[in-house]
């Protein structure tokens, strides 16, 4: 499914990924055929989400999955009766969209190299590490003129997506505090079913669920115009920030929780009284609308809210948080 608009650049016809995307969904629209998606990664996330999700879906065709271990990918495209690519560039020429579930380092240029493909990008988060990175990705989806959404859970599970919406129409926020201490690598306990990922042991929480974190404050605070980090005990990092609506706020992250402290809250406070963010579940069926919102943006050509420059303005803060913890 491609971006419905004059795909044409200002210097001429040239024929650009995106316009070889837009005719492959023209020539399957007769047809009836949906989207096809591909699927990039094998872990825990990838069988508890992404696979689910994009099997689900009623809009799309969940079509192949690419891996870094073959044997790995073999095992998931079989569970779901779709094709093992050995070639990501295989399997973004068969796709319209790309799913990713890689380490952010591996996904950034990988999604580079699917977007000059034609394939609209449904991202996970964090979209990159680095700035470059990130921009680069930005740049890239830019360049070639496809749809791009970052899966941040919050901002599509319900009931918080609809929460963060009713909060961010809102006015007078005073201050916000919020918090995710996960147990991934518990001091008190065996390691959850992530513990096995070198990016989140060498990132810790900051970066795996730092991303959450800002994905809610910002929408509903303004953008933020100033950060401090400190450390606390295991992986513990506390930022401070302060938004362009004057409100302050701050999130304390973790991965290394003991089991016993480990959860999730985020409060508003403000002349609206206070706020706290509800429960949520069902993450696969987060997902299914991450991928409708992709739709969406390719469908209208409008960049949806939660896309890469959102993902990458993410990276920016928390490239410089880390940048004043390692001072």
């Amino acid at each position: 499914m491609s971006i419905s608009s004059d795909l044409n650049s200002a210097e001429g016809p040239v024929e650009s990924a995106a316009d070889r995307a837009a005719e492959r969904a023209a020539d399957q629209a007769p047809a009836g055929l949906r989207p096809r998606v591909g699927l990039l990664g094998t872990g825990p996330w990838a069988h508890r989400t992404h696979a689910p999700a994009l099997a689900a879906h009623p809009g799309s065709d969940f079509v192949g999955v690419w891996g870094r271990r073959p044997e790995a990918a073999a095992e998931l495209a079989h569970e779901y009766g779709v094709k093992v690519y050995e070639d990501p560039d295989r399997l973004f020429a068969d796709c319209d969209i790309v799913a990713f579930a890689l380490p952010p380092d591996v996904q950034a240029p990988m999604a580079v190299r699917a977007a000059a493909a034609g394939c609209h990008l449904l991202l996970d988060k964090p979209v990159a590490t680095t700035v470059e990175d990130a921009r680069g990705l930005a740049e890239a989806v830019a360049r070639h003129r496809v749809a791009s959404v970052v899966f941040l859970t919050l901002r599509f599970a319900e009931p918080t997506a609809g929460w963060v919406e009713e909060q961010a129409a809102r006015s007078g926020w005073f201050t916000a505090a919020a918090h995710w201490l996960g147990a991934v690598f518990p001091p008190d306990g065996t390691p959850s079913a992530y513990a096995d990922s070198p990016w989140r042991k060498a990132k810790g929480g900051l970066w795996d669920v730092g991303p959450h974190a800002l994905s809610v404050l910002i929408p509903v605070l303004g953008e933020v115009i100033e950060v401090s980090a400190t450390r606390g005990p295991s992986d513990v990092v506390q930022l401070a920030l302060r938004h362009t609506s004057g409100a302050a706020s701050t999130a304390v992250l973790s991965l290394g929780a003991p089991r016993a402290a480990a959860g999730v809250g985020l409060e508003l406070r403000g002349t609206e009284g206070v706020h706290e963010l509800p429960g949520w579940s069902d993450v696969p069926g987060a997902y299914g609308r991450a991928l409708d919102a992709l739709l969406t943006a390719a469908r209208t050509g409008m960049p949806d809210p939660r896309g890469v420059e959102f993902g990458a303005r993410l990276t920016e803060i928390l490239a410089e948080a880390e940048a004043q913890l390692a001072t």
